[in-house]
């Protein structure tokens, strides 16, 4: 990702109210519109607790908005090639209701070994390839991350589940819109107030899957 010298409001407001990134609020404000987590817990309504997997969770803030606002309420799977911040987790990511696997998730050890944890009932993608400053480079490569996340969908996330991955805009990434709204009920862009203005990306969002996969009879506890 592109680094930025100057902490802007939202960088300053997550370091204040114990986040590593930003990208929180990004979430926060997903949920408050969409209801990706309240709709994955009416899904799982019958169930223990709910399931999400978090791809691409480094440095950790989507996985912590979602274990204080759930409690033990959420089992959380997060994986990411890079290692989660430990400075504000207060524990909560060596808790029970917390697994991290670190390591690529395109791979098949790694898709193995998140599928054998579901399913799930809200899968979620803040991944981003690293960037070269090439738009069209950049984009490609994040579609192909994109692309990932929504197969791991397919694979493991249950009927009546929600599904949000980020995006670099452009190139064919309308058609991967067009695929989520096959697979969903309702599909759309939105673009948080949380995003830097410069930046092109946005997200994509999936919500109320239509059709039940094979993942509907895998276990149901972590």
């Amino acid at each position: 990702m592109a680094l930025y010298e100057k902490p802007d409001y939202w960088s300053i407001k997550a370091k204040k109210e114990g986040y590593p990134a930003r990208s929180v609020y990004k979430l926060q404000e997903m949920e408050e519109k969409f209801g990706l987590f309240s709709g994955a817990s009416r899904v799982a309504a019958k169930s223990r607790f709910f399931k999400v997997l978090d791809l691409g969770a480094a440095p950790g803030s989507w996985s912590l908005y979602a274990l204080r606002q759930w409690g033990k309420r959420i089992f959380i799977l997060g994986v990411d090639l890079s290692p989660l911040s430990r400075n504000y987790d207060a524990g909560l990511f060596g808790g029970a209701h917390y697994v991290f696997l670190q390591g690529d998730m395109t791979t098949g050890e790694i898709r193995d070994a998140i599928v054998a944890q579901g399913p799930f009932h809200l899968v979620m993608s803040d991944a981003a390839p690293g960037t070269t400053g090439n738009p069209g480079i950049d984009t490609l490569r994040s579609l192909v991350l994109a692309e990932a996340a929504l197969a791991y969908a397919d694979q493991t996330l249950l009927k009546g589940g929600n599904f949000v991955v980020k995006v670099f805009q452009g190139g064919d990434t309308p058609r991967l819109l067009q695929g989520i709204r096959e697979r969903f009920k309702t599909g759309r862009s939105f673009k948080p107030a949380a995003c830097r203005r410069s930046s092109f990306e946005t997200y994509y969002l999936g919500l109320d899957k239509e059709s039940p996969l094979y993942g509907d009879v895998l276990k149901l506890s972590p």
